[in-house]
């Protein structure tokens, strides 16, 4: 970690969440000044359906836009239908030029845990993009579950990721919490995170931990005794933060495992009906009690759901 790094990273502690975020910025005059939005969802047929949605919006991003991409891949089951799509183009030479213009990066990961762990996201990306499609990237970076310095690898992620200028696509899904909350990311309730905060090293919790490792196995993941053991033994979550949402050039939502993960509808409703308030400190404390009320405050989002989430 270059001493540059450190000096435009501030590290803040909220209980035992560390956020890592940039000095220069005010929190509370970030949270002010964002409008709350209502969000913008459209029902979908079909998972593959909300896959294709989803390479739409990459190569709509890409005709509107000269150079270089940089999108944030969604890990677990919303983004499966999108990474098995590009997986199969990839083998044909038909998006060729999409890709080589493509910076990929990573959301969230489990830590400690080793990199070819079958529930680690990297493993299942690979799964379903396939070697040609990591081959035809301009770039892919992913976060360093097995480093020694969990804080110092996330510096060096951000740096990496600002190396790239704005986020074009940040894709997300919604993870549910107790009480109809919902996490983005990995953010949970409770971890503190702030409008300043880009990425976070924070405990793990069980209901995350269980989240995490019952949407691999729907999703299809191979896996051994050995893996889930690991797994299971992971003590943080490395996520990308708030500001690292609010700052992305659009935000598409994917939620398609309503079956697998029932408590999903009456997260969606509470994040579609919750009234924001206006006042800083009341808020910040809505937004950690629910931090999928995060993705309301961005004034270019797109969910894509099919219909049992209203159900």
């Amino acid at each position: 970690m270059s001493a540059t790094t450190k000096s435009r990273i501030q590290r803040r502690a909220a209980g035992d969440n560390v956020w890592l975020g940039r000095v220069e910025v005010n929190a509370q005059a970030r949270l002010a000044g964002r409008p709350a939005q209502k969000l913008n969802y459209e029902i979908l047929e079909s998972e593959e359906a909300v896959g294709r949605a989803m390479l739409e919006e990459i190569e709509t991003a890409a005709r509107e836009k000269n150079g270089d991409l940089t999108i944030i891949l969604l890990g677990g089951r919303g983004a499966q239908a999108l990474h098995r799509l590009l997986g199969q183009l990839a083998k044909t030479s038909e998006v060729d030029q999409l890709l080589s213009r493509l910076n990929v990066f990573t959301q969230d990961a489990l830590a400690p845990m080793g990199s070819d762990n079958s529930f680690s996201f990297v493993r299942d990306f690979e799964r379903l993009l396939g070697k040609d499609f990591f081959e035809k990237v301009k770039s892919f970076t992913s976060m360093h579950t097995d480093s020694e310095d969990l804080e110092g690898e996330m510096v060096n992620y951000l740096e990496a990721l600002a190396s790239h200028g704005e986020v074009d696509i940040f894709f997300l899904g919604m993870g549910p919490e107790a009480g109809a909350a919902s996490h983005l990311a990995y953010i949970k309730p409770g971890s503190g995170a702030g409008a300043a905060d880009l990425a976070g090293v924070i405990p793990i919790s069980s209901s995350i931990l269980d989240h995490h490792i019952t949407k691999f196995k729907a999703g299809g993941s191979t896996f051994t005794e050995a893996d889930e053991a690991e797994c299971r033994r992971a003590s943080h979550i490395l996520t990308l933060g708030p500001a690292a949402i609010l700052s992305a050039r659009r935000i598409v939502q994917s939620i398609v495992d309503a079956d697998t993960a029932p408590a999903k509808p009456a997260s969606f409703r509470r994040l579609i009906e919750t009234e924001i308030v206006d006042d800083p400190e009341g808020r910040q404390r809505q937004l950690d009690e629910n931090p999928g009320l995060w993705i309301r405050l961005h004034p270019n989002v797109q969910s894509l759901i099919l219909a049992n989430v209203l159900a």
